[in-house]
């Protein structure tokens, strides 16, 4: 298989020697992407730059021959199939391998009209459509010529030759006409997509319609029908899938007082879901939203964008019913007041603004509406990222861009705390339900636990991995969940100052959570487009088995980065082991041990019985381990077999590697007993063979192991010879009933064409030869 990189080499590697034999060095970027065409006689390549570059291959040694097939994997047959039975049924298995590499030849370029690099380049399933596209929003797409057409196409190109040189012999000209690649590979038309493309695939119907799937940035999915029959093929959009999710990120969600409904508001849009089907019930439109929440009653749901606007909105029609320029710069924060006679918007003008709801009458229409009226203003310093009332509504929280969080008197306005100790800005709080105490989260990535009574910090608490972008108390208790940008979603308990557990299933960075009134539901927004809902279920959680967990889970993640033991004598070549050290591998490199460890025991032990019933003159009862018993009374030594025949063929290696030297010695003892009675040699082999590779050095050197050595040399040879003279006779077996079968059925087995392939070519090869002696 060929594999290609950023290091701007396409390379060919061999699946049996794990080797690489051949590479292309023509490109002078990264290569982002390949593509076989033509049957997979020719390679193309797309890197940084906009060249498709085309490369032919062929076979080294490989000799065309009228009656062998085309290709091994061609279905088809030829008219005279019938004749040629025998060599329509060939196969290229047992070629040796210099026959099998391959020759690259760069043949030529094709231009894109897309300046930046290749993102896909991908063929349909018959290999006559080539398409790429780049980081923009335009699909290329190319026709390959199939070999007649090529054919076809150079006969025409031939005919125009002649006529324009009578002069010239038919030779010359058929010399003379050769097809370009441009010829070969037809651009075909550019599809202009609405957004960027992400990804795409396509298809070829029988009837010569090309229809083609795109997967949008902003995710939409959009189908389009190509008729490459026409003079001038033009694309046509056939469908797109638009129903459903926001087109960007989700900034803002709210719940409903009464935990059905949802609202999660973007920079195009303001959807309403439905919680119990998850089905979107309403959408409208509106501007970059960055807070919101549902007016009381749940009728109404007022937004803070970005333009410094709050936007009233009916649920009931729909329509936007309102917008008031609030702030001059954007509202970052909105708070609903406990009384729910108003609400509290904090915004980037360095203002805190309180509204008031209010019903007008419209000369246009009868009845009175909902409408919003400022009543107060805070003048502060710094830009407010976020605002809170306390439970009683007489304190507000305000954190401003300096930093610190300022709390001040609602019904006078005067300053009563400052909470200062976070590093960075801090980007969210919330404040408890029995108003005692305030829970920060900052860019610092910290969270801070304080009293709302005196404003002294009663914990830090180190919370994510990168800032913490939302926060907020479960209704009527002290826990609280924390949003990050590290893709996480966490638990905390405020009185132990304890971590309870993490929500992963977010990809990129969560944005903003909200939480149900009644504390059953969480649902989250994050950086990869999606919302994701999460459901209090009634099993007890137990804090010691999450810290376990995630123990191991930050143990694993240290063992993957950790440096791997060196094997003398080599070095860091292009193919390695194809697993990992993790915490499986060290498990079974544990259970190992403790094997061997119980082996030494028990052997100890069954030398004092010998010695005791010597002494004693009869027969002593022996207890036997409870391990042993439970496994049917076997011996220690098949004991130490079966805990290695449960080790995963992928983690042997790895387990081996992690194995101390110490277990070495009576290991190889054990190999030598085991494979001189002929169990598990091919597994022993391995093992053996590997220990050998890793620990040569202190094997060779400690003279107590050179008859352990010499003892596995003679059983491993002369079980692996019986192992193999088995596999010949069982081989010799099927051949045999192979050969009844056919002579039964009156057929002829598919594998039996390689060895007539191998006699065909040496004929071959023969009768060359003797061609040019005869010259």
């Amino acid at each position: 298989f060929s594999s290609s990189g950023k290091d701007t080499l396409v390379k060919w590697w061999d699946l049996n020697t794990q080797h690489c034999f051949k590479t292309l060095v023509g490109h002078r970027t990264e290569v982002w992407g390949m593509a076989l065409v033509s049957e997979e006689k020719r390679l193309i390549t797309g890197s940084a730059d906009s060249e498709l570059r085309a490369w032919d291959i062929t076979y080294i040694q490989e000799v065309k021959d009228p009656d062998e097939p085309e290709s091994k994997k061609s279905k088809g047959f030829s008219p005279g199939a019938e004749e040629n039975t025998e060599e329509d049924e060939t196969l290229e298995l047992d070629e040796h391998t210099e026959d099998r590499l391959v020759k690259c030849s760069k043949v030529g370029s094709i231009m894109r009209e897309g300046r930046d690099r290749v993102v896909t380049l991908t063929t349909d399933r018959t290999g006559k459509i080539l398409a790429c596209h780049g980081t923009d929003a335009v699909l290329e797409v190319f026709s390959v010529l199939s070999e007649e057409e090529v054919q076809k196409k150079l006969e025409k190109k031939m005919k125009k030759a002649k006529k324009k040189a009578k002069q010239n012999s038919e030779e010359e000209a058929e010399r003379s006409v050769e097809l370009s690649l441009q010829e070969e590979i037809q651009r075909v038309t550019n599809i202009k997509a609405s957004s960027k493309i992400k990804s795409f695939d396509l298809i070829l119907s029988p009837k010569g319609e090309l229809k083609m799937v795109l997967l949008l940035q902003n995710n939409v999915i959009e189908s389009y029908n190509l008729n490459l029959s026409a003079q001038v093929p033009q694309a046509v959009r056939a469908s797109k899938i638009t129903i459903g999710g926001h087109r960007s990120d989700v900034r803002t969600l709210a719940f409903s007082s009464d935990n059905i409904a949802i609202l999660s508001a973007a920079a195009e849009s303001v959807k309403i879901w439905n919680r119990s089907t998850l089905q979107c019930i309403r959408t409208m439109d509106c501007e970059y939203a960055l807070c919101s929440l549902f007016v009381p009653g749940d009728r109404q749901v007022i937004l803070g964008t970005k333009t410094g606007k709050l936007q009233l909105y009916d649920l009931a029609s729909g329509s936007l019913m309102e917008t008031l320029d609030a702030h001059d710069g954007a509202v970052w924060s909105i708070a609903l007041s406990p009384d729910q006679h108003g609400f509290v918007t904090g915004g980037a003008d360095k203002c805190v603004k309180f509204w008031e709801f209010e019903l007008v009458k419209d000369e246009s229409s009868v009845q009175k509406r909902l409408s919003m009226k400022h009543v107060r203003v805070l003048q502060l310093d710094e830009d407010v990222l976020c605002v809170r009332y306390s439970p009683n509504q007489k304190l507000l929280a305000v954190s401003l861009l300096d930093c610190t969080v300022k709390v001040f008197y609602v019904d006078t306005l005067k300053f009563f705390l400052s909470l200062y100790g976070h590093k960075l800005p801090v980007l969210c709080m919330d404040i408890s339900y029995d108003g005692t105490l305030i829970a920060t989260g900052s860019a610092d990535r910290n969270v801070k636990i304080w009293g709302l009574d005196f404003g002294d910090c009663h914990r830090s608490l180190f919370a994510h991995d990168d800032s913490v972008m939302y926060l907020q108390f479960v209704a009527k208790s002290h826990l609280f969940f924390t949003a990050g940008k590290d893709s996480k979603i966490k638990q905390w308990d405020a009185d132990k100052f304890e971590h309870i557990q993490t929500l992963e299933g977010h990809h990129k960075e969560v944005w903003c959570l909200a939480l149900s009134p009644n504390g059953d539901y969480v649902v989250s927004s994050s950086h990869d487009k999606s919302l994701r809902l999460w459901e209090r279920t009634r099993e007890p959680l137990v804090l010691e088995e999450e810290r376990e967990m995630q123990r191991e889970a930050e143990y694993e993640e240290s063992v993957a980065k950790e440096e791997q033991p060196v094997v003398a004598g080599e070095t860091q070549g292009e193919t390695g082991l194809a697993g990992k050290k993790t915490i499986e591998t060290i498990k079974a490199a544990e259970r190992i041990m403790e094997a061997i460890e119980l082996y030494r025991e028990e052997m100890a032990k069954l030398k004092e019985h010998e010695a005791i019933c010597k002494a004693a003159g009869k027969e002593v009862p022996f207890s036997v381990n409870p391990i042993l018993r439970a496994y049917g009374n076997i011996t220690p030594s098949a004991y130490v077999l079966e805990v290695f025949k449960k080790v995963k063929s992928s983690e042997l290696e790895e387990s081996l590697l992690v194995l101390p030297f110490s277990y070495i010695p009576d290991l190889l003892k054990l190999f030598n007993e085991y494979i001189h009675l002929g169990s598990e040699v091919e597994l022993l082999c391995r093992a053996l063979l590997f220990l050998l590779k890793i620990h040569f050095g202190q094997i060779t050197s400690n003279h107590m192991l050179v008859t352990v050595i010499e003892n596995l040399k003679k059983t491993t040879i002369s079980r692996v010879s019986e192992a193999r003279d088995v596999l010949g006779f069982n081989m010799a077996g099927l051949q045999y009933l192979k050969r009844e079968i056919e002579a039964k059925d009156e057929v002829t087995f598919f594998a039996d064409a390689t060895e007539r392939f191998e006699e065909k070519r040496r004929k071959r090869k023969k009768k060359e030869k003797m061609v040019l002696a005869v010259l």
